[in-house]
C-alpha cells in the first residue's frame, strides 16, 4: 500500500494530500495518523512553510475510520481497555497534532467529508468545499461514538445546535447546506477547487510567518482563555511582533508608500 500522504512543496506552501484512494482515504486501519503526526512536527519545525493546504485523491475526501477495520474489535474479543487504549495512542494523536499546529490550514475538500473524516476538516482553520463535496457526522449510523474529538471540535465550528442535529441523525449535508451553516466558507467549482485553495494561501503567504503562528495561537487559545488571560498573551505577542524585522520593513514600507518585501 502506498504512504498515506503526499507532500508536494509550492514556495511557502505545503499541500499534503491523502492518497489513498482505494480505501476513500480512510484514516484507521493504516499508517495516516503516524504520517500526519509526522508531517505537522515536520511543519512545526520549518518555519519557512507559512500555510499548508489539504486534500484527497479521488472522489472522496475522507471515508474517516476504516468500518472493515473494526470487526476485529469483536472478532477479537478485545476488551474495552485494549479498545480505549488504541483510540488513544490511535486516532486521537490526530487532533492534538493538527489542531494544534501553529501554521495556518485550509482544507480544500474535494468529495465526501464522512465522521472522522468530517472531524479532520473542523481541525483546519479554513474549509472551502467542491461543489461535489458532503458532509456527515455519521458516527451514529455505525453504532459508534465520535472517537476523534468531533464532539469537541464540530459544536466550535457550526454551534451546539447544528452540530447536535448532524450528530443525532448522521445524516449528511450538501455543500451548499454546509456553506449555509457556516460548515464551509466557500462552494468551488469542482474542477477549480485546488487552484482556489492556492490562491487562498497565497494571500496568506503574502504576511509575515512568524505573526501568521501567532496570530494562529491567539484565535486557538481564545476558544478556551478568558478574555483577561487572552489579553496577557496578546500583550506578550504583540511585544515580540513589535520587534521583528518584518514589522519594522511593513511600517517603513506604509510610510514610503510600497509594498512590503519581507523576509523568510
Amino acid at each position: 500500500m502506498t504512504s498515506f500522504l503526499k507532500t508536494e512543496r509550492e514556495g511557502a506552501v505545503l499541500i499534503l494530500t491523502m492518497n489513498q484512494p482505494e480505501t476513500r482515504n480512510a484514516l484507521t486501519g493504516n499508517t495516516a495518523v503516524q504520517e500526519f503526526v509526522d508531517a505537522c512536527d515536520a511543519i512545526r519545525l520549518d518555519t519557512t512553510i507559512r500555510c499548508v493546504i489539504l486534500t484527497g485523491t479521488g472522489p472522496v475526501f475522507s471515508s474517516g475510520g476504516n468500518v472493515k477495520d473494526m470487526q476485529r474489535y469483536f472478532k477479537e474479543s478485545l476488551t474495552p481497555d485494549t479498545i480505549r487504549e488504541e483510540y488513544r495512542n490511535g486516532i486521537q494523536r490526530l487532533p492534538k497534532a493538527l489542531y494544534n499546529l501553529d501554521v495556518p490550514v485550509i482544507a480544500a475538500i474535494n468529495g465526501p467529508a464522512i465522521g472522522a473524516g468530517l472531524d479532520l476538516t473542523c481541525m483546519c482553520d479554513m474549509r472551502i468545499a467542491s461543489d461535489k463535496a458532503t458532509f456527515a457526522e455519521s458516527f451514529v449510523k455505525v453504532g459508534i461514538v465520535p472517537g476523534d474529538g468531533g464532539a469537541w471540535l464540530l459544536p466550535r465550528v457550526v454551534g451546539i445546535s447544528k452540530a447536535s442535529e448532524m450528530a443525532f441523525t448522521g445524516e449528511a449535508l450538501t455543500a451548499q447546506e454546509a456553506l449555509s451553516c457556516g460548515l464551509v466558507s466557500r462552494v468551488i467549482a469542482h474542477e477549480t477547487l485546488l487552484d482556489e485553495a492556492r490562491k487562498l494561501a497565497a494571500k496568506i503567504v503574502a504576511n509575515p510567518g512568524g505573526v501568521l503562528r501567532m496570530t494562529k495561537r491567539l484565535l486557538r487559545e481564545g476558544e478556551r482563555s478568558s478574555l483577561e488571560s487572552l489579553l496577557e498573551l496578546s500583550a506578550g505577542y504583540q511585544a515580540i511582533a513589535h520587534m521583528t524585522t518584518d514589522h519594522h520593513e511593513a511600517v517603513r514600507a506604509f510610510v514610503e508608500k510600497r509594498a512590503p518585501q519581507f523576509g523568510n
